[in-house]
């Protein structure tokens, strides 16, 4: 009796759910217009640290059209443009009123990770800021805990350094546009687009600053990814320079220096933070997580 009744206070106990289970620490900083071809060759010594803690490449594809609502939209909600119909900078929201898309209500956008992991994770803290002011018209409406419009670059970093020592975000998005502004303005591949990159690096480090002071960067994991490259003052098409992009990760059991030799595309960026969440995604999404980056 006394064995029987060890057995089913063991059984009751594996049956329950874990409520104690901890949440990962994951943040993304996406580089709009943030080309491949920047790397390794230029002065990026944060993003080269993370590099060699991580795992990484300068090949990942862009969705086409290579351009920026299409590829964010890809980045975090999983398939292609032909499956999230966002083929373009110009596109609205009610162009999807009649339409239902991947297992989502009529009028819905193609379900992002952020309605997954609101979903599946109701008490994720979980916080977005973008320097362009488009980018959350890719999202769902009132999704995040706190979605802030920064007024550049600085101000999104400065943001972001205040989060993670105030709140703490479980995920945390960073949208930076400065390097897309010098690509359209002055030209991709150019001195002034390299200092540019440099900038990114150097706001890449802020951020890693204010983890390791908060104490949280051993545990967290940091994704660096881009929407798209470019070539001249524009980008659009089916270049290289326009088409391959920057994929970095680094944290826990994360190879470390590791090239990442298979194909990334856009959307198995959604995919990759749905395995770090332990999350289910939708059986129509294209995107696969990138298991070759995982230590076994």
């Amino acid at each position: 009796m006394k064995n029987l009744a060890i057995f089913l206070i063991l059984f009751c106990a594996s049956a329950l759910p874990n409520w104690t289970q901890k949440i990962p620490r994951v943040i993304v900083i996406g580089f709009d217009g943030l080309g491949g071809y920047a790397f390794p060759n230029n002065n990026t010594p944060n993003i080269n640290t993370l590099i060699q803690e991580g795992s990484y490449t300068f090949h990942a594809k862009a969705v086409v059209p290579s351009m920026s609502s299409p590829n964010w939209a890809s980045m975090i909600n999983g398939v292609s443009p032909s499956k999230h119909k966002i083929w373009g900078n110009h596109w609205k929201l009610d162009k999807f009123k009649n339409k239902t898309l991947c297992e989502g209500e009529k009028g819905e956008i193609s379900p992002t990770i952020f309605r997954l992991l609101r979903q599946q994770l109701p008490n994720i803290k979980m916080d977005c800021i973008h320097d362009w002011d488009d980018f959350i018209r890719l999202t769902e409406k009132n999704i995040f805990n706190r979605a802030i419009d920064a007024k550049n670059e600085d101000e999104t970093a400065n943001e972001a350094v205040r989060l993670i020592f105030n709140d703490t975000p479980d995920f945390l998005f960073l949208h930076f546009d400065h390097v897309d502004h010098v690509g359209h303005e002055i030209g991709h591949n150019t001195p002034a687009y390299f200092k540019a990159v440099e900038k990114a690096d150097s706001l890449t480090g802020v951020i890693i600053h204010a983890l390791k002071e908060k104490g949280m960067y051993d545990e967290t994991y940091i994704i660096i990814t881009s929407d798209h490259g470019g070539r001249l003052r524009t980008h659009g098409g089916l270049t290289p320079q326009e088409i391959n992009i920057p994929w970095i990760i680094r944290g826990p059991n994360i190879k470390k220096g590791h090239k990442i030799e298979a194909t990334i595309k856009q959307y198995d960026t959604a995919a990759t933070i749905a395995k770090i969440f332990g999350i289910k995604v939708p059986d129509c999404w294209d995107g696969k997580a990138v298991m070759d980056v995982f230590e076994k």
